[in-house]
């Protein structure tokens, strides 16, 4: 069974609030929907809403008409007998999707019509579709409540239209309301009433039900599904293509035109156009989705991929990581320094992974980049003898006033403190430093460069090296420090620095 996609990002998913695509980022993306992501149909407008709407429509059925897909791209019409056939067609438009009422409320209170009344003017616009050479689909607005409240209703609707020229019959469920019992119910129900029509169904996620909702409409036997890219649409959203795919492809063993290699490039797009950021925990399409946290994951797909499932990354153009944090293992980093092809013996490895756990205590995840800095800054420091450690620091910052510094510093065991004014926190802390240094008459090198880095591709709020150079009596040399805090990275350098100081002795 072939499950067709008709995508609404650029109609329904622009009813998201605060979204507004220009004609240019419309045009972008029915490129993209079409001819990267293979979508069957694209629903791009609402008829007779405004002069940019027009525009925009024109743009996309000028450029689909010379590349073969202008039978896939339909604008929702009203029954309003000539007016948005007429839009439609100087548009350059060949599909209506005609919004019609799927329960008596709708027709009776919005319209002030019986159903004859208004199954007499659906056919009115129908007739003169097929005249003017432009296809029909229709929409049963609120046909969820239609079939809980008027279900007789929906059926004198479809008794009426069903020998019309209509390719498909849209049943949405346009407040969200359904749950997946209902949806397979009504569903079955009305595939089996009516077994030589063609349905869609058209969830929304008020209950955040859509989901399963389209599982249920798929498995009551229902052909079409309405989705948006990344779930755009009013209210809570429409149903997402990527909760779809899964749905289809694994579940359902079912096939679909939508490539879903090209489905993560084709979300972040529609995220810049958008402004809408896609949940770091967005199935399929979110950022941290195919990134394994805990070490014993790690460990399980290092011995035989045990915490794999059928969602694997490379089908949907990404890639398995495996993060590095406070709930890291010997196998998370093993794994990510397996793939820079670095190698570790078993103490080294032991002290670059109590790193990472504490980096990740202190902050967030630690990249992968930021694994060769982490190995630099740990094999350093076992060779450095810690004779000089900083007990405590307080460091405070003002606008319009010097920075302050106070620390408490131990030399063999010995407590020093120290105070002192200066231009930043760094340069405070220096200065405190200094004054203890010269109190007790020891030599202390000059600072000649201060250069603050984060590794290539790494987050500064996770990480960050400090490269300092010093001279000692005409001597050059560098310690580096490393935190997520820049200037404590600094702090830990100098530290080094002094230690350094201490070994050559």
């Amino acid at each position: 069974m072939h499950i067709s996609i008709m995508d609404t990002t650029l109609r329904d998913g622009e009813q998201t609030s605060g979204v507004s695509f220009s004609e240019d980022e419309k045009l972008a993306i029915a490129k993209i929907l079409l001819e990267d992501l293979k979508i069957d149909r694209i629903e791009i407008a609402s008829a007779r809403v405004s002069d940019g709407e027009f525009k925009g429509a024109k743009l996309i059925f000028d450029w689909s008409r010379k590349h073969g897909h202008i039978d896939q791209v339909e604008v929702l019409g009203f029954v309003d007998g000539m007016e948005s056939l007429n839009w439609i067609k100087k548009a350059g438009g060949k599909v209506i999707n005609l919004l019609t009422k799927g329960s008596l409320k709708h027709c009776e209170l919005q319209l002030r019509k019986t159903p004859d009344e208004h199954i007499r003017n659906i056919k009115e616009v129908v007739k003169n579709a097929e005249e003017m050479g432009i296809r029909v689909n229709i929409y049963f607005e609120d046909w969820s409540n239609g079939m809980r409240n008027s279900r007789d209703y929906v059926y004198y609707m479809l008794d009426n239209l069903k020998d019309e020229k209509i390719d498909r019959y849209m049943l949405p469920d346009t407040l969200g309301i359904l749950n997946h019992v209902e949806t397979y119910e009504m569903c079955k129900d009305i595939v089996d009433r009516y077994p030589g029509l063609k349905f869609d169904f058209h969830a929304h996620n008020d209950y955040d039900l859509a989901t399963a909702n389209v599982f249920s409409a798929i498995q009551a036997g229902i052909s079409g599904i309405h989705t948006t890219v990344n779930g755009l649409g009013e209210r809570a959203g429409n149903v997402p293509a990527s909760s779809v795919i899964g749905i289809v492809k694994d579940h359902f063993k079912y096939e679909m035109s939508l490539r879903e290699e090209k489905l993560y490039t084709v979300s972040k797009i529609i995220e810049r156009f958008s402004g809408i950021r896609i949940p770091e925990n967005k199935p399929l399409i979110g950022e941290n989705v195919f990134t394994q946290t805990s070490g014993i994951h790690a460990d399980g797909d290092q011995k035989d991929n045990l915490y794999f499932n059928d969602l694997i990354p490379e089908r949907f153009g990404r890639k398995r990581q495996y993060a590095l944090g406070k709930m890291s293992g010997k196998a998370s980093i093993h794994k990510n320094l397996e793939e820079m092809g670095i190698k570790l013996n078993r103490e080294e490895m032991k002290l670059v992974t109590q790193r990472v756990i504490e980096l990740g205590d202190k902050k967030e995840v630690v990249t992968k980049e930021d694994l060769p800095y982490i190995i630099s800054d740990v094999l350093r420091s076992k060779k450095v003898v810690e004779k000089i450690k900083i007990r405590n620091f307080s460091l405070s910052v003002a606008a319009g006033m010097r920075s302050m510094a106070t620390l408490s510093l131990d030399i063999d065991g010995e407590i020093y403190e120290g105070t002192a004014s200066g231009d930043g926190q760094y340069n405070a802390f220096i200065r405190a430093l200094w004054k203890i240094y010269d109190q007790l008459e020891r030599p202390h090198p000059v600072l000649k460069d201060y250069v603050i880095s984060i590794p290539p591709g790494g987050k500064s709020d996770a990480l960050c090296e400090c490269l300092i150079t010093w001279d000692l009596n005409g001597k050059s040399f560098k310690t580096r420090g490393l935190d997520s805090d820049q200037t404590v990275a600094a702090i830990n350098g100098t530290v080094r620095m002094l230690n350094l100081i201490e070994t050559m002795k």
